[in-house]
């Protein structure tokens, strides 16, 4: 039998507002609007899913003074994009407004903390369906299909390009249309949940990258009232991707901060909704609101309660204060480690006292473990295996210079972050146009040793959990011949050491002093012991090598 289900939509300066729908036939439903600034009506529906709109006086610049326009309820759970009209959609069962009827099965499901994390990052339309899969992927459930790979992989988070609703069927995600709906080219509510549920029971938490800086243009707020909630025009014109929120702006009258009411709003309903376990703050430099940050990662914190959360900001270049003791972040994309570490295996530089600050992060001024997200590459910069062929090395030199960066990104003070594909050796320029991953690359011999360096070094981060602290030594270094050496430990007794040689010359019986200490270790890449006496090791290095040795 119909139940009567409230529809509400938040404008306060907005002098009339009224409800349309297949309920009605899409004729207008009068709101009335009350002191706190929400318009609402109520309506008598039977179970089921019906599409609506709002009709409101728009206070929006760009349109004639209090003209009426048809938006979407900005805090609809689903959108009907297909259409064209972009028509809310509802679902009623048993009397209540209902996302979906998921019922999610892992929530007791222990997740790794912060430190121990290895990430990776993916594009849900891209993961899937490669040049050897005849069939249409690129979903939710094509994730699933691959979690098998990613687990034998040995990363236990990944990191989801942004799934907020998007105008059209392919893009990046950073044009964000519909704050509280899901991408539907990806699949439906239920089949995310599914996902992320299926991540949790294997032990992976979800990261979400979200995007707070701004929307895409025509997103509802832009339509109803543009500078209650935006800032009028771009601050910064060569960094602007849409209307910015704006979150400065103070509304006396109902004593808000209009911007930091809906966006809290979006990431406690993602958090409860969607079961994620972290947030990557996209250009927070471009949000430069510290206020709003440190209250945003509390509120995304008090929700998800006991759980894990990580939340990581993208603040290119990259700044200790947003992570740091008055910081409000947890960690941030360490993006000089990244520009370092690709000029060093490219040949492009040698410069010792920037490796060690990008390696030791301590050096720069962050203060531990989870304050950095180290990466080779990620969705924003073209694949090593790109930079290498720019440079005119190729296949087996090629794939020597990408493990030597492997080590060093698995065994460097910070957590480690794998772009999608970089761990078989993917080879595909970046661009916005889609760019599926070629899985039949794993076939060859070289890709697949590249994957096995990959596997390697991230279960050495689970069995070495000198590798989880922020403890670092640079026990030998050679500039003349581009050799660094560094010891990670920690108070149980774990340790490694890193020997990296990035010049193009072998070093045979190359003597390193200064070992933490004599006895049997076990070089993990190539899985053999080596004895080291109170005057260290002799070994010999192949040109840009890493040998990682662990403490018997």
């Amino acid at each position: 039998m119909a139940k009567p289900i409230e529809f509400s939509l938040f404008a306060p300066y907005n002098k009339g507002a009224a409800l349309i729908g297949s309920f009605s036939d899409w004729q207008e439903i009068p709101m009335e609007k009350g002191d706190d600034g929400y318009f609402r009506t109520s309506v008598e529906l039977e179970d089921g899913v019906y599409k609506y709109k709002f009709r409101v006086q728009s206070n929006s610049w760009f349109f004639e003074p209090e003209q009426w326009v048809d938006v979407t309820d900005p805090e609809v759970t689903d959108v009907d994009e297909q259409s064209g009209k972009d028509d809310g959609v509802i679902r009623v069962k048993d009397g209540e407004r209902i996302t979906d009827t998921y019922i999610w099965q892992h929530d007791d499901k222990p997740l790794p903390a912060d430190h121990e994390l290895v990430i990776y990052e993916l594009h849900v339309g891209d993961f899937s369906g490669g040049e050897d899969d005849p069939y249409a992927r690129g979903k939710y459930k094509h994730v699933i299909e691959k979690l098998d790979y990613l687990c034998e992989l040995g990363i236990n988070a990944i990191e989801l390009m942004p799934l907020k609703e998007y105008p059209g069927d392919y893009s990046w995600g950073y044009n964000p249309r519909h704050f509280f709906a899901t991408e539907s080219s990806y699949g439906s509510t239920a089949e995310l949940k599914n996902l992320i549920d299926e991540c949790h029971g294997k032990g992976i938490r979800v990261i979400l990258d979200g995007i707070y800086n701004h929307s895409e243009a025509s997103a509802p707020l832009t339509q109803i009232d543009h500078d209650y909630w935006y800032h009028h025009e771009p601050r910064d014109p060569d960094n602007n991707w849409g209307p910015e929120f704006n979150y400065e702006h103070y509304d006396e009258k109902l004593d808000i901060k209009p911007a930091w009411k809906f966006i809290g709003e979006t990431i406690r309903f993602w958090i409860s909704e969607y079961h994620i376990d972290g947030i990557r703050y996209d250009a927070a430099r471009q949000i430069a609101n510290y206020d709003f940050m440190h209250w945003i990662v509390q509120e995304a914190k008090k929700t998800a309660s006991m759980k894990p959360f990580y939340n990581v900001a993208e603040h290119i270049p990259e700044t200790t204060s947003i992570t740091n003791v008055d910081g409000p972040m947890d960690g941030c994309w360490h993006d000089s480690f990244y520009h370092c570490i690709l000029e060093h295996i490219c040949g492009d530089t040698f410069d010792l006292e920037r490796l060690k600050d990008v390696i030791d992060c301590k050096r720069q001024g962050f203060l531990g473990a989870t304050n950095v997200v180290n990466y080779l590459t990620n969705h924003d910069h073209n694949h090593v295996m790109v930079e290498l062929g720019n440079r005119e090395i190729f296949d087996e030199e090629a794939f020597r210079r990408v493990k030597l960066g492997v080590a060093i990104l698995m065994t460097a003070v910070g957590v480690p972050l794998i772009w999608m594909g970089e761990e078989f050796g993917e080879y595909k320029p970046k661009q916005p146009e889609s760019s599926k991953i070629d899985w039949t690359l794993l076939g060859n011999d070289l890709n697949r040793s590249l994957f096995e360096s990959y596997k390697g070094l991230t279960n050495l981060r689970k069995s070495s959990h000198a590798l989880y602290t922020e403890n670092i030594d640079f026990i030998h270094e050679n500039p003349e011949a581009k050799v660094l050496a560094y010891t990670r430990w920690n108070d149980e007794g774990s340790r490694v050491v890193v020997i990296a040689n990035f010049s193009e010359n072998f070093l045979a019986d190359y003597h390193v002093p200064n070992f933490p200490s004599p006895g049997t270790w076990h070089e993990w890449t190539g899985n053999y012991d080596v004895e080291a006496g109170d005057d260290g090791i002799i070994t010999d290095l192949g040109p840009y090598e890493a040998k990682v040795f662990v403490w018997q």
